[in-house]
């Protein structure tokens, strides 16, 4: 049984247990960025370069994305009025804020977003680091960093990290942080959290206890997708996972 832990509020003491949970809790990722679409293009091509020069925390929606996260916010106001989040995590990466703020937009238009919601930027949702092979294609990584793309073939995609970067297990430490602190401040309220792919796996891997190879068998989390879980006796339990049929 978990222990009760005690803080003041307004003079009054309350009592509170270690496993409080929001409400609901939503992950999604962003709407398709224009790296999506340059890599997409790479991958069939086996093209070495890509024609992108920011970095990554600042790479924008396409007009796809845009769209996207435009239903992404249609899908917010459908929802029974128990389960519109009533906080919003966010990556502070441009193509997260974008979709944020798109979708935000788009659900108060249709008078689904309690009056003074704001965006909560938290730099743990950022995507994943690639460090050596960031804004790399996979034809370059194969020709420049031959030894890393063996390592990663050796190691597999939960373990391997490539030097600079960070494995899937990092960011998981990253996301069991969160959802530590959602406990603590969303208890009993709907939360959307809008991140990247890794951050939305490592969030499954984490909720649901996946083994390694139950993540590696799963389909690429999809753009402006949608995963639920719902708080059921103090645990959150998935009811929908990577939804699409909004889009």
């Amino acid at each position: 049984m978990a222990e009760p832990s005690s803080s003041v509020l307004n003079g009054h003491r309350t009592t509170r247990t270690a496993t409080a949970q929001p409400a609901v809790l939503i992950a999604t990722r962003h709407g398709e960025s224009i790296a999506n679409v340059e890599f997409q293009l790479a991958g069939e091509t086996g093209a070495l370069t890509v024609p992108i020069t920011s970095r990554d925390a600042d790479i924008p929606l396409s007009l796809h994305g845009q769209a996207q996260a435009q239903a992404l916010g249609r899908w917010w106001a459908a929802l029974p009025p128990e389960d519109r989040p009533r906080s919003v995590w966010c990556s502070p990466y441009v193509r997260t804020a974008e979709t944020a703020r798109i979708a935000l937009a788009q659900a108060s238009g249709l008078g689904a977003v309690p009056v003074g919601l704001a965006v909560r930027y938290d730099e743990r949702l950022r995507d994943r680091e690639l460090g050596v092979l960031e804004m790399l294609t996979k034809a370059a990584i194969e020709k420049e960093h031959p030894g890393e793309a063996a390592r990663r073939r050796k190691m597999g995609e939960l373990y391997y990290r490539p030097s600079g970067g960070e494995s899937f297990l990092d960011v998981a430490l990253r996301m069991r942080s969160l959802l530590r602190d959602l406990r603590e401040e969303e208890d009993g309220r709907p939360v959307l959290v809008v991140a990247h792919d890794c951050p939305v796996l490592m969030l499954r891997y984490i909720l649901d206890r996946l083994t390694e190879s139950q993540l590696l068998d799963l389909p690429p989390v999809a753009n402006c997708s949608t995963s639920l879980w719902r708080n059921h006796a103090n645990s959150l339990h998935p009811e929908s996972w990577n939804r699409t049929d909004h889009l």
